[in-house]
């Protein structure tokens, strides 16, 4: 029976929450076939650092490499500023495990209903790449004459073609499994002319090594109208680490909402674990009440899932949620209702 080690983070707030309910829900989809899960819970997180003052153990990147896949809850609490379990934890984990490819799909499930007027289920059907490991999110740049009136801040944006080029690659892949067979480039070349124009002669480059697959560029300011205006237009949308950032939260949101966002940062050359998170926070206004949406997880498990060879139970999920959704019988306050976090995963449960 093969056995996958999972390293389980869940993090701060609702992130415990909903990572403890979604990992009810993989145990029972995998109970069906005749692989297993081990989990290894680790206490990290900002809470964590604000009582230890550090984020990740001396050991704890050694440790984690030990492992099939990392599923993470949610980082962040008051009492630490956000950029510490940020660059502590999250974005050291994507450089040092190249976890390039972050994947985020926005799907517009039936029995959700869209902020946008007449949108009908799956015609919004999103699947983002967002580069992962440099971009804007680069820890390149530095501060001088701190504290005094002539401090000067400098954050400087990193692309590589080997970034750009892999990125994209990826995107063009995933868009050839896909019946619509569409990517559109996220840029702002008309303003950042050094690492938004290589980005575009990459694009141009690797496009032309997928000719079945229709390529087009788009400003990212163009691209936020857009997802407003005719989301159903966009397939497969590969962007920058800022770029990709902005837009999937907005996307989460032409969907229904961040409760059903979920990603996964994946290191395709399976070389390092992948990681898998729900899109959305730690949320400390609504931890400890029961009520955050735990589909977001859920839905990451099912990632999380497919990752690891498990297609069918990856695909029960994933259809246990929908069917939840559309029913509509068991809703999370995100969604209209007044059903608790554990109510919801019960739904799924029974679902499976």
């Amino acid at each position: 029976m093969p056995a996958f080690k999972i390293a389980v983070i869940g993090g701060d707030g609702i992130g415990v929450e909903v990572i403890d309910q979604a990992v009810r829900v993989l145990e029972a989809a995998v109970a069906k076939t005749s692989s297993k899960l081990s989990w290894t819970k680790l206490p990290w997180s900002a809470l964590h650092y604000h009582k230890t003052g550090v984020m990740v153990p001396e050991e704890g990147w050694d440790l984690l490499k030990q492992h099939d896949a990392i599923f993470l809850g949610a980082i962040g609490h008051p009492s630490v500023p956000d950029h510490i379990p940020v660059h502590g934890l999250l974005l050291p984990m994507r450089r040092q495990f190249d976890q390039y490819v972050n994947l985020r799909p926005s799907f517009l499930f039936e029995g959700v209903e869209s902020p946008l007027r007449d949108k009908k289920p799956g015609s919004i059907d999103i699947l983002f790449y967002r580069e992962n490991t440099e971009g804007e999110y680069a820890p390149v740049g530095g501060r001088l004459y701190t504290g005094t009136p002539f401090e000067v801040a400098i954050q400087t944006n990193t692309f590589t073609r080997r970034g750009c080029e892999r990125i994209m690659r990826a995107a063009f892949e995933g868009a050839g499994k896909r019946p619509r067979k569409k990517v559109t480039s996220i840029t702002k070349s008309n303003a950042q002319t050094f690492g938004m124009v290589l980005w575009d002669e990459c694009f141009k480059k690797v496009s032309g090594e997928f000719p079945e697959v229709q390529s087009s560029s788009l400003l990212v300011d163009a691209a936020a109208m857009d997802l407003v205006r005719k989301p159903e237009h966009f397939d497969v949308m590969v962007a920058s680490n800022l770029f990709g950032d902005i837009l999937t939260d907005l996307a989460a949101m032409v969907t229904g909402t961040i409760g059903l966002a979920a990603s996964a940062n994946i290191n395709p050359e399976r070389t390092f674990p992948s990681m898998f998170e729900p899109v959305h926070g730690s949320a400390p206004d609504i931890a400890g009440k029961g009520i955050a949406n735990p589909m977001a997880a859920i839905l990451s498990g099912a990632m999380m899932l497919d990752h690891l060879g498990l297609a069918s139970a990856s695909l029960a999920v994933r259809d246990a949620v929908a069917r939840v959704l559309k029913a509509g019988n068991s809703r999370t306050p995100d969604l209209g209702g007044t059903n608790s976090t554990s109510e919801i995963t019960n739904a799924i449960l029974a679902g499976l």
